[in-house]
């Protein structure tokens, strides 16, 4: 891999990972090695097809809270997790294995329930990385107020990056909400979103959607106009 360009001083650390191996690949790299730190040997190799009826289970592990694993989601924008949490929503609920489709169906199951079915809601991979998925500003702020009224509210509203402190918006100044908002933030070419919770300077809680679509949302100029709607949103009368 070969890099160039300058990167200021002042812009301090910053961590990027990519994964540049083939997917059957990485995991037989991953298992050899962590096997071989345990004091075992592997001369094996790696193959995909449906596991045998008399495989033998040699070993079992019991998957984070989902209090946990949604921290990580939402803190760090991580799609990779957020693939494999509607993936096994789709297992969890219409059977293995778990496929796209099924936790589509999850999801529309679930907002249906609860009476939030929204007729321009379009869900196509499970991370943040679609240009096809959609859903308007205010069918998303009623799934955000549902949320607040859910029993499972503080689980939620803690995974969210709280605005100039931690996660993806640790570097956001933010309208003079810093330390009093919990959003999720989002950003492909051309595109920046945020939403979540903000307290104003009145003390009132409100849920806050801004969608952004435009040449350069992306940038920093588009990191202003979500400043400055935010700002506005904590000064209202």
């Amino acid at each position: 891999m070969v890099f160039s360009g300058r990167y200021s001083m002042h812009c301090g650390d910053d961590d990027f990972y990519r994964v540049v191996a083939e997917n059957g690949n990485y995991i037989h790299g991953v298992f050899t090695t962590l096997w071989q730190e345990m004091g075992g040997r592997f001369t094996g190799g790696v193959r995909e097809a449906v596991v045998p009826e008399g495989a033998m289970l040699l070993h079992g592990t019991l998957s984070p809270p989902l209090s946990e694993i949604i921290r990580v989601v939402n803190k760090y924008s991580n799609n990779v997790m957020t693939r494999q949490l509607l993936l096994t929503l789709g297992a969890e609920k219409h059977g293995a294995p778990g496929t796209v489709e099924k936790g589509i169906g999850a999801i529309h199951d679930w907002l249906r329930l609860r009476g939030l079915e929204f007729a321009e809601l379009v869900l196509e991979n499970g991370s943040g990385l679609s240009r096809e998925e959609r859903i308007s500003a205010r069918h998303l702020g009623a799934v955000l107020l549902a949320a607040w009224q859910s029993p499972y509210m503080p689980e939620f509203l803690a995974s969210l990056p709280i605005l100039s402190v931690d996660g993806t918006l640790k570097r956001r100044s933010g309208g003079g909400l810093a330390g009093r908002a919990h959003l999720k933030t989002g950003s492909i070419d051309n595109v920046r979103a945020q939403a979540g919770i903000v307290l104003d300077e009145r003390g009132r809680r409100m849920a806050v959607v801004i969608l952004h679509n435009a040449s350069g949302a992306d940038s920093a100029a588009g990191e202003q106009v979500q400043n400055a709607v935010l700002g506005w949103v904590n000064s209202r009368p």
